[in-house]
């Protein structure tokens, strides 16, 4: 989900007025974009003990910024946290506070989690490789695939491009900020809801019954339901499901054997700690620390599908986002396609390419990856743009998430 996982990918967003502008300001404080515009400044951290360990006789010093924000942002936030960087051939690996508060166990750097909207990227990665193919068109339009599913309340799917789909500037409504919705899968109404199922048909029918945000190709507006499509596209394409077409085109060739998409097994696969949240009806949002912790590490990921369901770990992530980046899995145009970005309005430091956000840190370095919201987890994964240097993080709990200080702690120190 977006941006957290936006339930299942971004996060649930305080809706906003009809047009483009103002609705898409007030839902990017709770979508994928929004955990990191929210504060792409680093906050400042005290010092603390280190936690991290390095694979490549770096002085001790070489991560110290980049663990002390990891500790930061468990104080006052989700119970642990673990990051892994690399650089060339050269790894770090930092942990904070607490993976399990029943048993006390602390994070482990081969923990398992659910990676929420950075699903988004893969779904993205083997549409591309398709259109190398020539399988389909980034042109092609969602109605050519799929006749007559995006129609109803102003939605026309005749006129939205896969390109519109996999930038979100479709205008098409995410079902995740369907209040109903929220209520029964970010609210405490999760408790009773948490094992249903979603199927993708149900969850676009569910998006119909809202207008649109805007005009295809007129705005930009983060929607889970867009990659619900894409994944319809490429069954549609292939006759393969999109996590088959994932498995068998990324995850087998990258030798990513941590990652999954759990479709709707509710539990984690080991090693992974617990998942927490404060039920707040949105992610990654405030929450008083001092308010109900929820253990949501079971859930039918389902409810976040193409958008957000699969689970992996900080290893596999950058060796995903490295090789995506330096070229190793689609093709020149492909990737030339993948890194052309669109601004988001009110927010200069991010913009967004084809399920791939371009993020420019407060020292002028740029990366690229995204971020993924999904109940009881936040992650982000990044890099330079030529693949070189990679940060994966995540936390599990979803409130008061204090990513960007990592991710600025890392690229901006010395």
């Amino acid at each position: 989900m977006h941006h957290h996982a936006r339930a299942a990918t971004a996060g649930p967003h305080t809706p906003g007025s009809r047009n483009g502008s103002g609705r898409g300001r007030n839902r990017l404080r709770h979508t994928a974009v929004g955990l990191i515009a929210a504060a792409m400044v680093a906050s400042p951290v005290t010092p603390s003990a280190s936690a991290g360990t390095r694979d490549a006789g770096h002085r001790p010093s070489d991560h110290r910024a980049t663990q002390q924000a990891l500790d930061a942002a468990v104080r006052g936030g989700p119970p642990g946290a673990l990051a892994r960087a690399e650089r060339g051939h050269d790894v770090w690996t930092g942990r904070s506070g607490t993976a399990d508060l029943a048993s006390g166990r602390q994070p482990r750097d081969d923990d398992r989690f659910r990676a929420g909207s950075l699903t988004k990227t893969f779904v993205a990665a083997v549409m591309l490789q398709l259109e190398a193919e020539g399988r389909l068109s980034l042109t092609d339009t969602v109605d050519h695939w799929l006749p007559g599913v995006v129609r109803g309340k102003g939605h026309d799917g005749t006129g939205i491009t896969v390109r519109q789909l996999l930038n979100h500037t479709s205008g098409i409504y995410s079902y995740t900020d369907d209040p109903g919705f929220k209520r029964k899968e970010f609210g405490t109404g999760f408790l009773r809801h948490r094992f249903d199922t979603w199927t993708p048909e149900h969850i676009v029918r569910l998006a119909m019954t809202h207008e649109p945000s805007f005009a295809p190709g007129t705005g930009w507006s983060y929607s889970d339901t867009n990659y619900v499509l894409a994944a319809m596209v490429i069954q549609k394409a292939t006759g393969r499901a999109y996590a088959r077409e994932i498995e068998r085109r990324i995850l087998r060739p990258l030798h990513l054997d941590s990652t999954t998409f759990p479709g709707t097994r509710t539990r984690m696969p080991g090693p992974s700690g617990r998942a927490y949240s404060k039920l707040t009806g949105e992610l990654g949002g405030p929450a008083d620390p001092k308010s109900t912790t929820y253990d949501v590490s079971e859930l039918n990921p389902s409810l976040a599908g193409a958008a957000g369901e699969m689970i992996t770990n900080t290893r596999d992530l950058n060796r995903f986002y490295r090789s995506l980046l330096s070229g190793r899995i689609l093709k020149e145009p492909q990737r030339k396609e993948m890194t052309t970005t669109v601004p988001i309005k009110g927010v200069p430091d991010v913009s967004y390419g084809l399920g791939l956000m371009k993020f420019t840190l407060s020292c002028g370095v740029e990366v690229w990856g995204h971020n993924g919201g999904i109940q009881g987890s936040i992650s982000q994964s990044v890099t330079t743009a030529n693949g070189e240097h990679a940060l994966s993080l995540n936390l599990n709990g979803d409130w008061n998430a204090q990513v960007p200080p990592v991710t600025e702690a890392e690229f901006c120190t010395p």
